[in-house]
């Protein structure tokens, strides 16, 4: 089920919103001016929030869940792009650049219950043209946006696959691990295919360097949920 509110319906929904990389940096006063126009959904675990191919020019603010974006070639076959969490900002590109074709890549929602607030471009640049240094903001996003995709182009030339794996870990784990007393709990959500996608390499080398990780007691795997026990270990495997 879909739930659909106004954002500025709840008290719990501005806290989170207020969070995100938007509006973190600016007084709340600021940011009331533009909550009213935010559409927030909950959602269940595989709803798509945006397809390839969409017209649309609107972004989207993750508050609460995670989210993959996914892209399907002309062959069907699929690639896992990117994983998002709480906090971030997703499908912008259609926002800053309206006249530059139909979305490139579907958001599909990866647990129960996750929470996105929709944002037209109408109602973005309107609030930017009274609040410019917010522009400053976005564009660091952008800039951050840029340079995590241009490092992961040069890691898959530069990095062999437990490199990669291994760095893939460490970041799955900075940004949704739990710890707990023997170490990180990370539950990625991944299907072995996708886990493998995202490193850049096919299922068979990454379930290899997986199980090598795991005779090295570095972590150990439990469904869809990975321990890691040495993070060092796998920082300093990661620059080898």
């Amino acid at each position: 089920m879909v739930v659909v509110r106004k954002a500025n319906d709840s008290p719990q929904a501005d806290s989170a919103l207020l969070q995100t990389a938007l509006f973190k940096q600016i007084p709340r006063q600021e940011a009331d001016q533009l909550l009213g126009a935010l559409k927030e959904y909950t959602l269940p675990k595989g709803s798509t929030i945006f397809r390839q191919g969409d017209t649309d020019h609107r972004m989207y603010l993750l508050e609460r869940g995670r989210v993959k974006l996914v892209r399907q070639s002309p062959d069907h076959r699929v690639q896992l792009l990117s994983i998002h969490g709480r906090g971030e900002i997703m499908g912008e590109i259609p926002v800053f650049d309206p006249n530059g074709g139909p979305r490139t890549a579907s958001a599909v929602v990866m647990v129960n219950d996750s929470q996105v607030a929709a944002l037209e471009r109408e109602d973005l640049f309107a609030w930017l043209n009274h609040h410019p240094r917010v522009a400053v903001d976005m564009l660091q996003v952008l800039a951050n946006r840029m340079r995590t995709n241009n490092e992961r182009i040069s890691d898959l030339v530069f990095m062999d696959v437990p490199a990669r794996l291994a760095k893939t870990l460490i970041d799955l784990a900075t940004r949704f691990g739990e710890p707990f007393e023997k170490g990180l709990m990370v539950p990625h959500d991944l299907t072995q295919e996708e886990l493998a996608q995202l490193v850049g390499a096919s299922r068979e080398t990454v379930n290899k360097a997986l199980m090598d990780f795991s005779n090295r007691k570095w972590i150990s795997r439990k469904g869809r949920t990975i321990i890691i026990y040495h993070p060092g270990a796998l920082i300093r495997r990661s620059r080898m």
